[in-house]
């Protein structure tokens, strides 16, 4: 079953979703148009005077790298979207326009004394990379508002403690000294080690918390050591490695597999950056979502109760959908949109090669009314694909994805879709 379609009558006035099946024989008999592919949206030509609405909540589920958005009218589940920030690529282009930046000064400047370091940070100021999660959040949050009766926003806040679960009793400036506060072990440890076996890689069976320095030997867990040492000498295994490891040093168990040994003991150490992540957009997505529409917020723990009880897989949509109090949940939808942050593409005029000399002009401006990225139907054929215009040329490059990319006239080509910064697909 596809989502649900949004409805707008002639005066631009969110209606009720409708089913699929309802939008293809409204659109069949000419009484309304596409508005919008993504969220796919019609348009009725007619104006609906005293319209009956049944109220949505947009339920929201955040995540480091992809946030689940779900809208749910009297307990169904009508529509929902998974959307993959770009967070990593941004630090990665920042940190090598910064390499460049450096090296060009030191090339072609003459000596000067360090500048004194009076550049403040405005208050409330995160580093771009989490920046881009909060206003993604925003834009989609208010599309949805522009095309659906929604009314409320519901969105899971406290998902990571990092401390509190080593000492109940912490408090205080207690919280500056460690690695988790009020998280689960066994949540913590999903989430670290990618709801899979240490040793193997098996996924979707149970899991053991498993000590990689025996305790039998000396290996901490939850007794005197420090905070980190206890953590970081967890991992999650299946029955049949657990079994097979016994109280051997993990040293001599993956002594064949050296690779796995250091990726294990790497990882064991590392933060949980994607909790951090979290952690620190949380209350200012708040903070902007409220200035939309009411907010209301849920647990971490809370979603995987109501997730649990109703017996649903886990996917960041569902997971939306079950933020809060939730008492039923009819799924009436299992395709959602899956929506990519690309970026609105670089401001270089000129394209390089690996030597750094340019081989062509990028013009910035619209070409015939059409830019790089947009989504256009071929009329030949019927199959949608991205178009990049030339300037000096009536055909433009057209490529399909899993395709290779074809030339095809101006004249077959349909825009359905403008380039907001986004891909979308559909899951399977």
């Amino acid at each position: 079953m596809q989502n649900y379609v949004l409805v707008i009558d002639t005066d631009k006035q969110p209606l009720n979703p409708i089913s699929p099946k309802k939008a293809r024989r409204l659109l069949d008999k000419g009484k309304a148009a596409v508005f919008r592919m993504y969220p796919f949206t019609i348009i009725l030509k007619a104006a609906i005077a005293n319209p009956t609405i049944s109220p949505c909540q947009i339920k929201i589920d955040p995540g480091s790298k992809v946030t689940g958005f779900a809208l749910v009218q009297d307990d169904q589940v009508i529509w929902g979207m998974e959307l993959e920030h770009r967070g990593g690529l941004i630090k990665k282009k920042l940190e090598s326009r910064s390499g460049v930046r450096g090296g060009r000064r030191n090339r072609n400047t003459r000596y000067r004394k360090p500048r004194f370091l009076n550049r403040k940070r405005p208050e409330g100021w995160i580093p771009p990379s989490l920046e881009h999660r909060v206003l993604t959040i925003e834009t989609w949050v208010r599309r949805l508002t522009k095309f659906c009766p929604v009314n409320e926003i519901w969105i899971e806040i406290v998902k990571f403690d990092t401390q509190k679960m080593q000492d109940p009793e912490i408090n205080g400036v207690e919280y500056q000294q460690g690695e988790l506060a009020g998280y689960e072990v066994r949540e913590y440890l999903l989430e670290k080690w990618g709801r899979e076996c240490a040793y193997c890689g098996k996924q979707n069976i149970p899991l053991q918390i498993e000590h990689i320095h025996p305790k039998s030997k000396g290996g901490s867990d939850s007794a005197k050591p420090t905070l980190r040492e206890r953590v970081s000498n967890l991992c999650l295994a299946c029955e049949k490695c657990n079994q097979r490891k016994g109280n051997r040093p993990i040293e001599e168990f993956l002594k064949k597999k050296p690779d796995l040994l250091q990726k294990i003991k790497n990882k064991a150490l590392s933060p949980l950056r994607d909790a951090a992540a979290v952690n620190t957009t949380r209350n200012k997505v708040v903070k902007v979502l409220k200035e939309i529409k009411p907010v209301l917020t849920g647990t971490g723990a809370q979603t995987k109760y109501n997730r649990t009880k109703l017996g649903l897989p886990k996917q960041h949509w569902i997971d939306a959908a079950c933020v809060g109090d939730v008492e039923a949940l009819v799924l009436r939808t299992y395709q959602p949109l899956v929506v990519t942050c690309k970026g609105q593409g670089g401001r270089q005029k000129a394209a390089l090669n690996k030597y750094g000399y340019p081989i062509r002009h990028n013009p910035l401006k619209p070409i015939k009314g059409w830019s790089s990225g947009d989504i256009a139907k071929n009329l030949l054929t019927g199959e949608f694909g991205r178009v990049n215009p030339r300037s000096k040329s009536n055909s433009f490059n057209y490529t399909v994805p899993g395709k290779k990319a074809i030339s095809l006239h101006v004249k077959n080509l349909l825009r359905v879709h403008r380039k907001d910064g986004y891909t979308y697909g559909f899951s399977r």
